[in-house]
C-alpha cells in the first residue's frame, strides 16, 4: 500500500479515536459531578401566628445558605407535627422547632436542637415566661408562691391549648409543683371553669370579654399582634413561671457531621448586621445561639412529667 495512503488512514483512525476517547472522558466526568453534586438540604419553616410572607421570606434565608454552604438549600413548609414528622420519615434534615416538638423529633428521628432563637422580648435571652393573666382591675392579687395561686381555687381559667408549652403544660406543673392540683386530668376540682383559646389571643381575649378570671400564655403575647397596646394596659400578670425554652433549631442525625458544622456555622452567620433582617423576618428572632440540647430541653421535659404528660 501506498505510504501516504497508509499515514491518511492512520491519521483518521487516531483523530476517530481520540474523539471517542474524548468523549467517553466528558461523559464519565459528567457522570462523576452528577454523583459529587450534593443532594439539597431541606428545612422545614412552620408557620406560626404573626409570620406572614413566610414562604418568600424562606427562600431569602435558604438563598442565603444556599450560596453560603455552595450546596442546595431546599424551603419545606408545615406546623410542628408535619415537621417531626418530616425528620422521621427522611423528608426532612432540619427544622425550626418549639420546645416540646423538638423533643418528640429527638424521640422518633433522633434530631437534636443546636440553636435556639434570641427575641427582644424573652426575658431571658434564648428563655422566656409563662404568666398568668388577669384583668388590671381584677381582685386577685399579683405574687409568687402557693399562695398567690391558691386564690385561683374556683376561679374561671383560659389556656392557650392543651399542647402549648407556656399556655398549658408550664402552668400546670407550677400548680401540682405548688400541690394545688394532682395533674393535668383533675383541673376542674381546683378551677371552677376550663376552657381553652385555641390560641394566646383568645385566651387574652376571653379575660378581656370577661368570659374568664385568668388565661396562661407567653409573656410576650402581651401586645401585637395578638392584642393592641390598649388592650394590654388593661391587664397585669398575676404570676410568672421562668425558663421556658425558646424555639430553635433541630437537625436530624442522618446529616452528616461536617455537614452540620457547616450548617451551624452559616446560620450564625444570620446574626450579622448584614444578614439579620433575614433573621429577624422570619419569626422576629433577632439572634441564633447554640444551645446543648439535653440542658435547654430540660425544662419542658420536667414540667411535662410533672404535668402527667409524655413528650
Amino acid at each position: 500500500m501506498n505510504q501516504h495512503i497508509k499515514f491518511a488512514i492512520g491519521f483518521a483512525i487516531a483523530t476517530v479515536s481520540s474523539v471517542a476517547a474524548s468523549q467517553y472522558l466528558a461523559n464519565v466526568g459528567g457522570i462523576s459531578s452528577a454523583i459529587a453534586q450534593p443532594q439539597p438540604l431541606k428545612i422545614v419553616f412552620p408557620t406560626r401566628s404573626g409570620a406572614t410572607d413566610l414562604q418568600n421570606k424562606a427562600k431569602a434565608v435558604t438563598d442565603f445558605l444556599s450560596r453560603d454552604l455552595q450546596q442546595p438549600v431546599e424551603a419545606v413548609f408545615g406546623d410542628d407535627t408535619a415537621a417531626v414528622e418530616a425528620l422521621r420519615a427522611n423528608q426532612a434534615d432540619v427544622a425550626f422547632l418549639s420546645s416540646r416538638p423538638a423533643l418528640k423529633a429527638q424521640q422518633l428521628a433522633n434530631a437534636r436542637m443546636y440553636l435556639a432563637e434570641v427575641r427582644s422580648n424573652y426575658s431571658g435571652g434564648h428563655t422566656y415566661k409563662s404568666i398568668f393573666v388577669v384583668s388590671k382591675n381584677s381582685p386577685l392579687k399579683s405574687g409568687t408562691g402557693k399562695v398567690t395561686l391558691s386564690q385561683l381555687q374556683g376561679k374561671k381559667i383560659a389556656f392557650t391549648s392543651p399542647t402549648s408549652g407556656s399556655g398549658f403544660i408550664f402552668p400546670v406543673a407550677e400548680l401540682v409543683k405548688q400541690k394545688l392540683v394532682p395533674d393535668r386530668d383533675r383541673l376542674n376540682g381546683f378551677f371552677g371553669q376550663v376552657t381553652y383559646g385555641g390560641g394566646y389571643d383568645k385566651a387574652l381575649q376571653a379575660v378581656l370579654k370577661g368570659q374568664a378570671d385568668v388565661a396562661a400564655v407567653s409573656e410576650y403575647t402581651l401586645g401585637s399582634p395578638y392584642i393592641t397596646p390598649a388592650e394590654a394596659s388593661t391587664l397585669r400578670v398575676l404570676y410568672s413561671i421562668s425558663g421556658v425554652p425558646a424555639h430553635g433549631v433541630a437537625i436530624d442525625d442522618d446529616v452528616p457531621v461536617s455537614t452540620r458544622k457547616r450548617l451551624v456555622t452559616a446560620m450564625l452567620k444570620l446574626n450579622r448586621p448584614e444578614n439579620n433582617q433575614l433573621l429577624r423576618s422570619l419569626y422576629n428572632s433577632t439572634e441564633l445561639v447554640e444551645v446543648n440540647h439535653d440542658k435547654h430541653l430540660q425544662p419542658i421535659a420536667d414540667a411535662l412529667l410533672s404535668a402527667g404528660m409524655k413528650p
